[in-house]
């Protein structure tokens, strides 16, 4: 297994990982030191390389604000960390892998497995595309970069690496059309699921497992009777200050309601104000843990967050900040668990009728019911893992 440091990209594919070990597999995870402590939990051996990518702590303004600024880092750290994988799996002893699984950013990972002769199935954490989905998206995403300079040469710096490396595979399709993933989401948050190639992706929603290593939550004493919020942007894009000064005026004192805010790395609780007695604060909670007591979910949308809570049954206000937040948000509203906010128009005043209005209807209490179900009858990690289990050779 190949990913980078992000939690939105490791966590889907740990359970997956803990039940091929379990299966008596021996499983080895690419992955830089910062997330080698999470991949060991696993018992997957872990394979550190270094990387060049900004890390959860650095600023998010790291990535930039143009789309360029977004992928020209994961080609670079590619670049930089193929020779390291190399090293690691045909050095000073051959240690080659009977299959490769892989991460959607981990790039080096399908140009190994083109170097070695194995199968490789990439683990998607997010939605995936499906048939006309360049006509529709990519291409018009994108035609303004490829004729800039800085396009050009990165989609030629692109090509120049895979064809030394074997691979004629334009970077477009490279990057985005894998030979076989299984999708590690719910296949209700996939746009146009009935377009998408079920002889490539496969669904098998989501594979969360056991979290208890992260700890637990237990609301105070006293609030029995109160319903719980938990409100959080995730692990990145979290230096939201005034977004959780306007949900403490939104939540704060609102009877009958318990709030869990997080608020990540970059933002202290100091700066937030007074913080109201129903209100607790944390740079980082157990969020499965919170959740599974939760009747209701402030989230930023990303396929983490929304499918946990699709899978806790609860109504969701989406506030999404970046990348495939808004699609996301988008379609939880029309599944009718979900109202997306945008994050210009979060004010408090918005984030507190949206709360009450989603958890006063009983329409929407239906539909979050009827997508739990969904959500749990999907295969999750055993279907999984017997799907990898299939792709082995059969000399394995």
């Amino acid at each position: 297994m190949f990913s980078i440091a992000a939690h939105g990209h490791v966590n889907p594919s740990l359970e997956v990982i803990r039940e091929l070990v379990a299966r008596g597999h021996r499983v080895t995870y690419a992955i830089p030191d910062a997330f080698a402590g999470i991949v060991a939990g696993t018992d997957a051996q872990p394979r550190i390389y270094r990387t060049t990518l900004p890390g959860e702590d650095d600023d998010p303004e790291a990535w930039g604000t143009e789309l360029i600024d977004n992928i020209e880092p994961f080609l670079h750290d590619a670049q930089q960390a193929l020779p390291q994988l190399i090293d690691a799996y045909e050095r000073p002893e051959a240690d080659i892998p009977d299959l490769v699984l892989s991460d959607i950013t981990s790039y080096p990972a399908r140009v190994l497995a083109h170097r070695w002769g194995v199968p490789h199935i990439q683990l998607s954490p997010n939605l995936v595309a499906w048939e006309g989905y360049e006509e529709e998206v990519a291409e018009p995403m994108f035609a303004e970069l490829k004729s800039t300079p800085r396009g050009v040469a990165y989609y030629e710096r692109f090509s120049a690496w895979l064809a030394e490396n074997g691979m004629t595979l334009h970077p477009d399709d490279f990057a985005g059309r894998p030979d076989r993933s299984l999708v590690l989401i719910p296949r209700v948050l996939q746009p146009h699921a009935d377009r998408v190639n079920e002889d490539v992706y496969t669904f098998v929603g989501a594979c969360q497992g056991d979290r208890s290593h992260q700890g637990g939550w237990q609301r105070p004493p006293g609030t029995e009777d109160d319903k719980v919020l938990l409100v959080s942007l995730g692990s990145a894009f979290t230096d939201e200050p005034d977004f959780y000064r306007a949900c403490l005026a939104a939540f704060g004192e609102l009877p009958g309601w318990y709030v869990v805010l997080q608020i990540g790395r970059h933002v202290d609780a100091d700066a937030l104000g007074p913080i109201p007695s129903n209100v607790e604060v944390h740079r980082w909670v157990p969020q499965l843990a919170v959740l599974r007591q939760a009747d209701a979910f402030v989230t930023h949308a990303g396929a983490g967050g929304s499918q946990e809570g699709l899978a806790a049954g609860i109504p969701m206000i989406a506030v999404p900040q970046a990348v495939d937040q808004f699609g996301n948000a988008d379609m939880l509203a029309s599944l009718g668990v979900a109202r997306h906010l945008p994050k210009e128009k979060a004010t408090a005043e918005a984030l507190r009728e949206a709360l009450e209005a989603l958890t006063g209807d009983p329409q929407v209490a239906e539909c979050c019911a009827r997508m739990q179900k969904a959500v749990a009858t999907e295969g999750g990690t055993r279907q999984a893992a017997d799907l990898i289990e299939a792709a082995l050779p059969s000399s394995v």
